[in-house]
């Protein structure tokens, strides 16, 4: 079995660019709803999480994107 690293397939790293995104909004929608559910206070604990959740999503994109600028730069070096 081959391991990944950082000279592996590229394609994985721009495959959990969306999966990041779009399980950190699900999460926080869902985690929203169940308190706002749990606790009666519709709807703004939804609104609080999704939005914290689209914000942890998008920092993530912002992240892995800045290592990939970095990986392209340092192979450009070489």
């Amino acid at each position: 079995m081959t391991q990944l690293h950082k000279s592996g397939p590229k394609w994985v790293m721009y495959s959990s660019m969306g999966l990041e995104l779009g399980l950190s909004v699900i999460v926080g929608f869902l985690i929203g709803n169940w308190l706002d559910e749990w606790l009666g206070t519709e709807p703004w604990f939804l609104l609080v999480f999704g939005i914290a959740g689209i914000t942890a999503g998008y920092r993530s994109i912002f992240r892995l994107v800045k290592r990939v600028q970095a990986d392209a730069e340092s192979e450009q070096e070489k």
